[in-house]
């Protein structure tokens, strides 16, 4: 995790990556986009991206996305009626399995058109053992340890190792494998950090730094704010946009060195406002926000970064933890509540705004460091972002919708 000192400050280097465009007094025509002839179920490029991953055409993809979208429908249908559920993810094949908690409630399950499984444990099972390891790692960070996550699809824990080796790391490794089976340690994960950098010509600078436009949602008063990275605005900075203030950090959740949950939000100032279109970076116009309901493991998944552009996979797991290294010899931090995917990203993304559909998933917080993109929109990588879902929950906060 990269960082620089000004005014004795610590700060990130953080850089513009237009997740959702400025407007009002702040955007100009040619970063708003134009809007397209007629509405589109889904993004062009998140078809062709899809097709590509899968190997099939892009009608195939559709209908896989269709799929996704109708299968999700009848889940939530399924949770509102209280039926007990531990959590569903996406098959490779497409198809949502949902973990039922015992047998009549599979029984339910298959009876709205769902496949379904009695897991031996399940995301509350799991959860617990994660948020155990959680304990164990905010005690002292973990540096030989990526990341920790539930994978629903695997039944277990899995934790991601990069090969050093601390006390801490031998201690949180001890405590994760005391739990059997239900416990996976993968190897050769590279240490990650948040991805940020110094990039002149970026969308949104404070003191002399740069950080991604994430989305605009409004709180229990109707006043206007903007949601991103916590990282990003650590040091609740005044926010320009080509030169011209348009908001002020007010709350985050991120902070060197302690236990920390990226995510932050910044007062819009009067005049101005967050747009509602998700810029592609010239791949496909621009994709309408419509809400935030939340992308099953699995889901397709792409992302708007500065850096790389407009680059998609899909969504890995929830309630991810994760050990960012700072580079320039600052203490490791500890960050959970993250969402991982395979959506490939560098430094600069940071703040970047991830999609699936038109539902607002996130906002980039971290990846590898020294991954490097290939520059296509399926280029192989991963990336770490913080659920929009649980910053809308955590602040009181209603999304701005198209």
């Amino acid at each position: 995790m990269k960082h620089g000192k000004q005014k004795n400050a610590r700060r990130y280097i953080v850089a513009a990556s237009i997740g959702a465009l400025l407007s009002a007094g702040v955007a100009t025509g040619a970063y708003a986009g134009t809007e397209e002839s007629a509405p589109l179920r889904y993004q062009p490029e998140m078809v062709r991206a899809l097709a590509t991953t899968l190997g099939v055409s892009e009608q195939a993809a559709v209908e896989r996305l269709d799929q996704e979208a109708g299968q999700q429908e009848r889940f939530a249908k399924l949770r509102a009626e209280k039926v007990s559920t531990l959590g569903a993810f996406f098959a490779k094949d497409g198809t949502l399995v949902v973990n039922a908690a015992d047998a009549e409630a599979a029984k339910e399950v298959k009876a709205a058109g769902l496949a379904a499984r009695v897991p031996e444990r399940g995301e509350s099972e799991l959860d617990r053992i994660k948020a155990q390891l959680d304990a164990k790692a905010l005690k002292s960070a973990p540096a030989g340890v990526s990341a920790w996550s539930v994978d629903l699809a695997s039944d277990t824990v899995t934790v991601e190792v990069n090969g050093a080796s601390d006390a801490a790391t031998r201690d949180f490794l001890k405590a994760a494998k005391s739990n059997g089976d239900a416990v996976r340690v993968v190897q050769g994960q590279e240490k990650l950090e948040t991805q940020a950098v110094v990039s002149p010509g970026s969308r949104m600078t404070f003191n002399g730094y740069l950080c991604s436009v994430g989305y605009g949602a409004k709180d229990r008063n109707g006043k206007q704010v903007l949601v991103t990275a916590g990282h990003c605005i650590e040091d609740l900075p005044a926010l320009a946009y080509n030169g011209t203030r348009f908001a002020k950090g007010t709350h985050t959740r991120f902070a060197l060195g302690t236990r920390s949950v990226d995510m932050g939000i910044a007062t819009v100032d009067a005049g101005h406002s967050i747009g509602l279109d998700i810029t592609t970076y010239g791949k496909a116009g621009t994709v309408a926000v419509r809400g935030s309901q939340r992308a099953p493991q699995g889901s397709a998944l792409c992302k708007s970064g500065q850096t790389t552009g407009w680059t998609c996979g899909k969504v890995g797991s929830y309630n991810v933890s994760v050990t960012y290294t700072d580079e320039n010899g600052g203490p490791d931090t500890v960050v959970t509540g993250l969402a991982s995917s395979s959506v490939c990203t560098q430094g600069g993304d940071s703040g970047g705004a991830y999609v699936s559909g038109n539902q607002a998933q996130g906002m980039t917080s971290g990846g590898p460091i020294g991954q490097r993109c290939n520059g296509q929109v399926n280029s192989p990588g991963s990336s770490y972002f913080q659920p929009l879902d649980d910053a809308l929950k955590y602040y009181g906060l209603t999304l701005n919708t198209k």
